[in-house]
């Protein structure tokens, strides 16, 4: 999958909370970045050439619809900086948040039911 710039992370963020959406929809949404409807329209165009979203005609419109879910890209550019930066060992890569930005007991509990689950998986 090719990258996905933070503006283009920030249109699909719209889709996968709610889809399929107009451009019209979408820049609605993003309002706060006052970005013109053209911007979004150039977003889209590009997130569907990385065939991240889809497009459907509707009358003169297109709708959009996320092709990868928000858990998959995530998972995936999780591991594409576990691999850069750890050589793609995910507990260096916790560690480093938790040096970084501190965990909440909530943090560690659900690490703790991760790792409890993943061990009863083998």
């Amino acid at each position: 999958m090719k990258r996905i710039s933070q503006a283009e992370l920030d249109v699909i963020d719209v889709l996968w909370r709610e889809s399929p959406l107009a451009a019209s929809d979408v820049a609605l949404q993003l309002a706060e970045k006052d970005w013109n409807i053209r911007t979004v329209k150039t977003l889209l165009s590009r997130l569907v050439e990385k065939n991240v979203i889809s497009t459907q005609q509707d009358g003169r419109r297109y709708l959009y619809t996320p092709i990868i879910s928000k858990k998959d890209y995530a998972a995936r550019a999780a591991r594409r900086l576990s691999d850069r930066l750890f050589g793609g060992r995910a507990a260096p890569l916790v560690a480093h948040l938790a040096d970084g930005q501190g965990l909440s007991d909530e943090d560690i509990a659900e690490l703790e039911a991760l790792i409890q689950e993943l061990k009863d998986d083998r």
